[in-house]
Formats: C-alpha cells, sequence, structure tokens
C-alpha cells in the first residue's frame, strides 16, 4: 500500500493516546506534532500540512473532547474526517454527457502511464456497461498506436486511429464522429506525454479541446513523483482546466504524498487510483476510505465490491455451507484461491479489513507459495482432492514430482489444510458463541496462524 509508512507512524501516534482516559493540551499537542512529521515524511505539500493541523488541533483542543469518556477516539475521529476532506470529502464521480459520447481527454507527462490508463478507464467503464471506443492521438512516441491497439485487443474495445502522419487535433475530430455514428457512448482520447513548459504542445492540448468540447480532462500522475507530481498539477491546472486527476502506482512503496495534497494545492478532485499493473486495477477514488485505510480500520466497502465484481455468489453460498459442514476439500479449496485471486493482490486486500494490516507478517502471505499450492493441487487425481485422507507415501511422492516441488511442501500442505478445516469449524461455531469466541479467533490469528498458502 502507497500509505504504509505514513499509516504505521498514525497508528503509532493513535494507539498512545487511546490507552489514556484523559487528555491534555500538551498530549494533543504532542501528537500533532507527531502527525505532522509523518505528514512531511510522507511527501506532503508543506502548507496543505500546516493548515491540517491547525484544523485539527482548534478541534481536539476543545472542550468537548477533553471531557470525553473515550478522548482518544474523538481525536482520531477527528483526524479522519479531516483527511477524508483533505482528499476532496466525497468520491466525485466521472461525468456523463446527456447526448453521447461523453469525451475524455487524457493528459500528463511522458511516462506517467496515460495508454495503459485509458485501456484501464475503458474496462472500468465496459464493466459497469457502457461502450467506450479509445482513440489513439499520441502520435509522437514510437508504438504508442499499437500500444493502445493491443490494450483494445486485449479487453475487446474498439481503437480508433489515422495512424501517425495526421494531426492529433483531427484524428480527435474524427475518433469523435465515429464513436457518434457507432452509438458508443464514452470517448477516451490518449494524447501525447509532454511537458507543461512546451508550448507548440500545450497548444496542440488547447486546440483539441476546443475542437471536441471534452467532458472530462483527466491529468495521469505518477504517484510516486511525490511533490513534483503535485507542481505538475498545478502547471496543467492552469493551463487546460482540468477535471480531475488520476494517481498511478499508488501499490507501489511510495510516500503517497500526491494523493494528500493534489485536492487542496489545484482544487481538482482525484477521481481514480490505479493500484497495480493489470488492466482491471483501476478503482474510483474514495477519499473516506482512503483516509480509514491509511488510519488502520480497513476498507470494507471496498473489499465488498471487489467481492460482488468477482465472486459468483452461488458458488461463495455453497463453499460456506461445506465449510459449516466439515465438508470443504482440497478441490473447493483451489476453487476459493481462484476465486480470491480476481480479486487481486492479498497484500491489498488484507489492507482493507480492519487491524489486519498488522497481522500481515504473522499470517505470512507469500503469492510464490499460493502458485506451488495451486500446482500441488493441480497434481492430484479427483479422488485425492476430495479424499485426501488415502494419501499415502507414493501418492506424496507423485505429487510432488509432478507439481515440481518436495515430498515435504506437499506433507505441509496437508497438515495446513487440516488445520485450516479445524479453524473452519470452529470459526462457523464462534459466529454464535459470542465474545468468546471472537477472542479465541483472534488469539489463534495473533499466535502466527499458518494458512495453507503461508
Amino acid at each position: 500500500m502507497a500509505f504504509e509508512g505514513l499509516s504505521s507512524r498514525l497508528q503509532n501516534v493513535f494507539n498512545k493516546l487511546k490507552g489514556r482516559g484523559k487528555l491534555t493540551e500538551e498530549d494533543v499537542s504532542e501528537a500533532l506534532r507527531e502527525v505532522r512529521l509523518a505528514l512531511l515524511e510522507a511527501d506532503v505539500n508543506f502548507k496543505v500540512v500546516k493548515d491540517f493541523i491547525a484544523k485539527v488541533k482548534e478541534q481536539a483542543i476543545g472542550q468537548d473532547v477533553m471531557k470525553s469518556f473515550t478522548p482518544g477516539m474523538v481525536v482520531i475521529d477527528i483526524v479522519n474526517k479531516q483527511l477524508t476532506e483533505l482528499m476532496g470529502g466525497t468520491q466525485s464521480k466521472l461525468a456523463r454527457n446527456n447526448r453521447p459520447p461523453t469525451v475524455i481527454m487524457m493528459v500528463g507527462l511522458q511516462g506517467a502511464g496515460k495508454t495503459t490508463t485509458s485501456g484501464k478507464l475503458a474496462k472500468l467503464l465496459q464493466k459497469q456497461n457502457h461502450k467506450p471506443l479509445l482513440v489513439a492521438a499520441d502520435i509522437y512516441r514510437p508504438a504508442a498506436i499499437k500500444q493502445l491497439q493491443v490494450l483494445g485487443s486485449q479487453i475487446n474495445v474498439p481503437v480508433f486511429t489515422l495512424g501517425d502522419q495526421t494531426s492529433p487535433v483531427e484524428i480527435a475530430k474524427a475518433g469523435l464522429e465515429h464513436a457518434r455514428d457507432n452509438h458508443l457512448d464514452y470517448l477516451i482520447i490518449d494524447t501525447a506525454g509532454r511537458l507543461h513548459i512546451d508550448e507548440n504542445l500545450m497548444d496542440e492540448l488547447q486546440r483539441m479541446r476546443s475542437a471536441v468540447n471534452p467532458d472530462e480532462i483527466l491529468l495521469v500522475i505518477d504517484a510516486m513523483t511525490g511533490q513534483d507530481a503535485v507542481n505538475v498539477a498545478d502547471n496543467f491546472h492552469q493551463q487546460m482546466e482540468l477535471t480531475g486527476v488520476v494517481l498511478t502506482k499508488l501499490d507501489g512503496d511510495t510516500r503517497g504524498g500526491a494523493a494528500l495534497s493534489v485536492k487542496a494545492v489545484t482544487g481538482c478532485p482525484i477521481k481514480f487510483a490505479a493500484t497495480g499493473e493489470k488492466i482491471d486495477a483501476l478503482e474510483p477514488f474514495h477519499p473516506e476510505r482512503m483516509a480509514s485505510r491509511i488510519l488502520g480500520m480497513g476498507d470494507m466497502l471496498s473489499l465488498i465490491e471487489k467481492a460482488q465484481f468477482n465472486i459468483d455468489t452461488d458458488k461463495a453460498a455453497e463453499l460456506e455451507r461445506k465449510m459449516r459442514t466439515a465438508e470443504f476439500t482440497l478441490e473447493d479449496f483451489l476453487e476459493q484461491m481462484e476465486q480470491l485471486k480476481k480479486m487481486g493482490p492479498l497484500d491489498q486486500l488484507m489492507d482493507m479489513m480492519p487491524g489486519m494490516g498488522k497481522m500481515k507478517g504473522n499470517m505470512k502471505v507469500d503469492e510464490k507459495q499460493m502458485s506451488r499450492v495451486e500446482a500441488i493441487v493441480k497434481s492430484m487425481t479427483i479422488m485425492e482432492k476430495r479424499k485426501p485422507e488415502i494419501l499415502n507415501g507414493n501418492r506424496r511422492k507423485r505429487i510432488a514430482l509432478g507439481s515440481g516441488t518436495s515430498i515435504q511442501d506437499v506433507n505441509r500442505l496437508l497438515k495446513q489444510f487440516e488445520d485450516m478445516k479445524k479453524m473452519m469449524k470452529q470459526f462457523s461455531g464462534m459466529m454464535g458463541g459470542g465474545t468468546k469466541g471472537a477472542k479465541g479467533l483472534k488469539g489463534k490469528l495473533g499466535k502466527g496462524m499458518k494458512f495453507p498458502f503461508g
């Protein structure tokens, strides 16, 4: 997660506050000093940090907080609300023209990921039952047109191109006519990367804007560029009147300062965030959910939405029944793994679960190990998957050879699978077991309980 360093620093600060029954003004000031340092280290704009701390302090030192039975929790709530406000308050949705197509211009620096993001946006719109058209208007970068065509073919979205000899303005105009003639409802124009100080190319963008009258002008920013990203956004906004920002590489090892600064500095809302390299790794940006994740409170709404998009509900209901009745087999486990993988990287999913970010170390989630487990299970016969108790020494040796693993790996998987089945059975009982049951499960997880992919 982009904010991992910031998130862990803030959680440490607030854990100290939560343990106190009473807070003094000095306690709050000390905590906010640490928050200020954490934000600056995360590359958040200095002026943004100063304003943010002033707003939090003004509310946190009020009498209502000091007299509260849980003053630490009240301060965390204030920080959560201010973080949400800082990133835009509420989700800023993509425009939709009443007379299709809705026209979107993708702009930004070279290398920010405009072409890939254009494809990801087309895929997202397609999931929402829209009919997008991609327009290849980057005639300057070698193979840019080909790259967009390859992306279009992968997701079955048409790509409009007139080659690299026609002016980008004419390509955009012709693409708009093509979308109208073919009843396509979104037009995504992939423009050439340019520096905001390049007058000729900026002039070309302005002429394109006049020619197609876009509903959205989205600036694609690499989140790993930190403060520079905010300066770029400010300059582009002054010249192009941006309607929104798309942050790419938000899953990388970045401090995330751009996400916390760009709205406050430019006034432009963050509309989308790219959270991985896959074509479907683009999500609408929800400020309140991001604030919650930064403070370690999870993001269950995003997790539920991912599940609704990717998981077959009938299969999920059947799996749940099997877990309850202890009929869960290695066959079911493999199917569950495949459905889980559709939702995205496991470490990102765990960040969305309240309190799970800290448990990642205990659970030892390893994507490579998951692939190894998959190979082992796929090397079994149907009967072996359904009745692992029949797996004698010879069968285990054959499975290890077939999966390119060792007998020890096979034995470890079978042992962990049995442990997991027992845990699931206990968990289904605990759901009706109140606080005692929940504490029992938490204790198991806290002691480093491993899953079959750990």
